[in-house]
């Protein structure tokens, strides 16, 4: 903003695409920053046009990726219109540690958590003093341990159910059986080397 106060809409996890759609224009209406050591790799507009075209598999996984940002867009929309700021702590919280485990990188309901309560007030439209509020009562209740960086969810489902929502909108491990047969016969007619049929 004019003033230099910001809206961080999402965070970006190790593997992640961000703005695929990139390539279709001439530029960002948006800044993307890192928070510690990162390492970036650019994917050219050939090489996605040929991914697309050429690898139905891989380009199915980027469309899914795509569909995932935009799920976690809307429960951002939702969390800032119609939570409260106890429902919009857990569910970010959530939502972290879902992502994290989804990719090897949280120990059952531990996270790192890098942020300060600057950022996390910056993700979910409040100020620092009513996250830090939220988060200390959070902790009175027994239902988080924050400290030195890390985060551990001490009872996951009051959390849930605090922020109206479960994992279900991040679409992890959703994939139909049916849609992976198609992909492997679409591997195996173009002579690629999907997965052995099962007897």
């Amino acid at each position: 903003m004019p003033d230099g106060r910001r809206q961080i809409l999402t965070v970006l996890m190790p593997g992640d695409f961000f703005d695929l759609h990139g390539f279709l224009i001439r530029a960002m209406d948006h800044s993307v920053a890192a928070i510690g050591p990162t390492r970036i790799a650019a994917i050219g507009r050939k090489a996605v046009i040929d991914i697309i075209a050429n690898d139905s598999r891989i380009g199915a996984a980027l469309w899914w990726s795509t569909m995932q940002e935009e799920a976690m867009l809307r429960e951002q929309i939702v969390a800032l219109g119609r939570r409260s700021a106890r429902g919009r702590v857990a569910y970010l919280l959530c939502e972290l540690v879902w992502r994290e485990r989804a990719i090897g990188m949280a120990e059952d309901h531990a996270i790192r958590l890098p942020f300060t309560q600057t950022d996390l007030a910056d993700m979910l439209g409040l100020t620092s003093v009513h996250t830090n509020r939220v988060l200390q009562g959070f902790r009175r209740g027994g239902l988080i341990m924050l400290e030195q960086r890390s985060l551990t969810l001490h009872n996951i489902e009051r959390l849930q159910a605090i922020s109206g929502l479960t994992s279900d909108y991040l679409k992890l491990n959703s994939t139909p059986p049916e849609v992976l047969r198609y992909f492997d016969g679409l591997e195996r007619d173009r002579g690629g080397f999907g997965p052995p049929e099962r007897a």
